[in-house]
C-alpha cells in the first residue's frame, strides 16, 4: 500500500492537469447511503423509476417525497469527510485542475473544492414543474420533513429539486466541460465511484484513451482496474488524505 501510495504521488506531482471523478464511495463515510453497494444500496430495495424518476415525480408527487425525505435528513445533517477535503486541499495546492462529481450532496463545495461539475446536479435550488421558475431549497426541506410536497410560490405548482431524476438528462454544459477535462487530463483520480452509470462510467476511458492514467480508489472493483496505474481497494478517508500527506511533504 506504502509503495503504491508513494507511486500515486509521484504521478499526481508531476501530472500537469490532474482531475478527479467522485462517486457515492467518497460520501458514505459521512453517513449519506450509495444506491448500488451489493447488500445495501438503494436500488436494492426500491425500484429507481418508480420512485426517483422524473415520470415517478409527476404522476405522484407526495409518493416521490415521501420516499425521498430519509434521504434529505440525511443529506441534511452529512458534514464534508477527510476524503472531500483531502481533494479539496489538492486543487489548492495546484495538483487537482476540478472535480467531476456524480453526488448531489455539495459535500465538495463545502470542505473547499472550487472547480466542482455536478453531473447529476444538486439540491440548492428547485424548479417548478408547471412555470419553470427556479428557487433555492432553503426552507424547502422543512416542509419535505413535515410530510408536505413543496409547491411553487408563484403558480402553485410541484416543485423538483435540480438533482437529475432517472429519465433526465445530464446538463449539457456541464457534462460538455467533463468531457472536456476527461481529454485533457494525463492522470484521473476516480474516488468512490462503481464506474456503473453512464455516461459517466465512460470519462476515465475516454481519459485512458487518450494516453493519460489512472488511479481507482474505490471500495469495490471497476471496469478500469484492468488498465490503472494503481488500484486501491480501501476506505477513501484512509488513502486520500496519505496521498495528500505525501504529495506536499517537502
Amino acid at each position: 500500500m506504502e509503495e503504491k501510495l508513494a507511486h500515486a504521488a509521484k504521478l499526481l506531482k508531476t501530472a500537469r492537469h490532474a482531475v478527479a471523478l467522485t462517486g457515492a464511495g467518497i460520501s458514505t463515510p459521512s453517513g449519506i447511503p450509495d444506491f448500488r453497494s451489493p447488500g445495501i444500496g438503494l436500488w436494492e430495495r426500491d425500484d429507481p423509476m418508480e420512485v426517483a424518476s422524473i415520470y415517478a415525480l409527476r404522476q405522484n408527487p407526495a409518493r416521490f417525497y415521501r420516499w425521498v425525505r430519509p434521504l434529505v435528513s440525511l443529506l441534511r445533517q452529512a458534514q464534508p469527510n477527510p476524503a472531500h477535503f483531502a481533494l479539496a486541499q489538492l486543487e489548492t495546492a495546484g495538483l487537482l485542475r476540478a472535480v467531476i462529481t456524480q453526488n448531489i450532496d455539495s459535500l465538495h463545495q463545502r470542505a473547499g473544492s472550487r472547480v466542482v461539475l455536478e453531473l447529476h446536479g444538486h439540491l440548492r435550488t428547485a424548479t417548478c414543474l408547471n412555470c419553470y421558475r427556479r428557487t433555492s431549497t432553503d426552507g424547502l426541506e422543512e416542509i419535505v420533513e413535515r410530510g408536505e410536497v413543496p409547491r411553487c410560490s408563484y403558480c402553485g405548482g410541484v416543485l423538483k429539486p435540480d438533482a437529475i431524476l432517472f429519465g433526465e438528462q445530464l446538463p449539457e454544459e456541464v457534462f460538455i466541460a467533463a468531457m472536456d477535462h476527461a481529454r485533457r487530463a494525463d492522470l484521473m483520480l476516480v474516488v468512490g465511484s462503481s464506474l456503473m452509470v453512464m455516461p459517466a462510467a465512460k470519462l476515465p476511458a475516454i481519459t485512458h484513451a487518450r494516453g493519460g492514467k489512472l488511479l481507482i480508489f474505490n471500495l469495490q472493483p471497476t471496469y478500469a482496474d484492468a488498465f490503472a496505474a494503481a488500484v486501491f481497494h480501501a476506505d477513501v478517508v484512509e488513502t486520500l488524505p496519505k496521498l495528500v500527506q505525501l504529495c506536499l511533504a517537502e
